[in-house]
């Protein structure tokens, strides 16, 4: 496959978007880990959901 003279561009770009959707994708999975440990934390402690108490207002 032939890129011609830009291909280092080509190349960059495809590595460049390929740090960034990782990037993207290890926070998402960091930060779902780091929600879940505070909502443990948070139920462990005996605290309630304000949206709990909106679904009984029918």
């Amino acid at each position: 496959m032939d890129l011609g003279p830009h291909a280092a561009f080509i190349w960059a770009s495809y590595g460049t978007f390929a740090l960034i959707i990782g990037a993207i994708i290890g926070w998402t999975l960091f930060d779902g880990w780091r929600q879940t440990k505070a909502l443990s934390d948070a139920d462990r402690r005996g605290l309630k959901r304000r949206s709990a108490s909106a679904d009984t207002r029918d």
